[in-house]
């Protein structure tokens, strides 16, 4: 700031590129090392400083000293050009890390079951291996998670592709097969039961699965089959564990993908009826993403990472199947 007759007031115009340019001489204490640790020629740093000295009309470094000692006002003015050079550095940091996919948000979309029973676990063992990034999850099924790509509100969607009508808007990449399967407890009545038959299986009531889930059109083709239009419904609606533990404390039977009752076969109180049903249209889990969405390397990590699990998975899925004794 220069004061000139009159009252007024100039202000000295320094660029914050010199700033931080003398910063890295006074943390260095030479033009030749601040040089390396910007990048720059040994030159275009010296005319930097001579420049920044005949504008502030005063010597920022004490001549004759080696390495350079900065005078007060280098000191000023170098502590200003540090927080510009951290601020560069840490952007620099965070281009890197978003290039990579080590930072940043991922905003996905699941359906409410499997996003519980089987996403749940992958997405803590993918944020505990890669700390800088933080995952947002909302649910809903198919049509509200096209929506929600379409408006941009998330970025992936794991979605099961049989709801899917094709549409050149969206990408999708198959990583599970899928199948229905009849869910009720480990010692449900009907597991002591051979050869089973439709009749055995609609004198139980049923959990009815919630309104907009494709499970719901699932049981009712179910239902068909045995030529029912509706069963007795005991219980509807509901999040995972709330059907989880309905089931385990009652005699109801319920539609469940089975990658979901295997993902909970841990608590060795749901298991599979053995009795094959209509699966319908081929029906499959996959990601699901906006064909005009950009590039977003932490998304693309992520993505990786569960189509890798899932490929597992899926073999211990069909050896947890084949041990099925289906019963038709």
């Amino acid at each position: 700031m220069i004061s000139k007759p009159g009252n007024i007031v100039f202000f000295m115009k320094i660029a914050e590129r010199q700033l931080a340019q003398l910063a890295a001489v006074v943390e260095t204490g030479s033009v030749t090392e601040g040089a390396n640790l910007l990048g720059l020629s040994q030159p275009a740093l010296s005319r930097t400083i001579s420049d920044l000295e005949k504008r502030v009309g005063e010597p920022l470094f004490k001549p004759g000293r080696r390495p350079l000692k900065p005078t007060a006002l280098g000191r000023q003015l170098g502590s200003q050009g540090r927080a510009i050079l951290a601020a560069t550095r840490k952007a620099s940091r965070t281009i890197d890390a978003f290039r990579s996919g080590t930072e940043g948000l991922i905003r996905l979309g699941g359906v409410p079951f499997f996003t519980d029973a089987l996403l749940s676990t992958m997405i803590a063992e993918f944020v505990q291996d890669n700390p800088g990034i933080r995952i947002d999850v909302s649910y809903g099924y198919v049509p509200q998670l096209q929506a929600a790509l379409s408006a941009d509100q998330i970025d992936l969607a794991i979605a099961p592709a049989g709801a899917l009508a094709q549409n050149d808007a969206f990408r999708y990449k198959e990583i599970l097969p899928a199948r229905n399967v009849i869910a009720c407890r480990t010692d449900h009545p009907l597991m002591r039961k051979r050869n089973l038959t439709e009749c055995d299986l609609v004198i139980y009531p049923w959990i009815e699965p919630p309104a907009g889930s494709p499970l719901l059109g699932d049981m009712r083709t179910v239902l068909l089959s045995f030529g029912l239009s509706r069963a007795r419904i005991g219980f509807s609606g509901g999040s995972l564990l709330s059907v989880l533990n309905y089931l385990e404390e009652t005699d109801a039977l319920t539609v469940l993908p089975h990658s979901v009752v295997f993902a909970v076969r841990r608590r060795n109180r749901i298991t599979v009826l053995p009795f094959k049903i209509p699966q319908g249209n081929h029906r499959s889990l996959g990601i699901l993403q906006s064909a005009e969405s950009p590039r977003l390397p932490a998304a693309e990590r992520f993505a990786d990472h569960v189509s890798a699990r899932f490929v597992d998975l899926a073999h211990l899925i069909r050896r947890h199947e084949n041990a099925v004794v289906w019963g038709r």
